[in-house]
């Protein structure tokens, strides 16, 4: 094995990940997240704010 082997091998790894993260990014289940963490700068009260570990736990209830 020599470094065109490894080089070949890291690029297929890289991709690999590329389209794991934009799997992840782009899944349905994604969207309701990134919609309230892009809404929480908004949040007018303390109330109205969601708090990240509620919401996973909330969605792992649901699933």
């Amino acid at each position: 094995m020599d470094i065109n082997d490894l080089r070949s091998i890291m690029t297929v790894v890289s991709f690999a990940v590329f389209l794991g993260i934009v799997w992840w990014a782009y899944g349905k289940g994604s969207k309701h997240r990134f919609d309230d963490a892009a809404n929480l700068p908004f949040a007018e009260d303390e109330g109205e704010r969601i708090q990240p570990g509620a919401l996973r736990q909330e969605q792992r209830k649901t699933s």
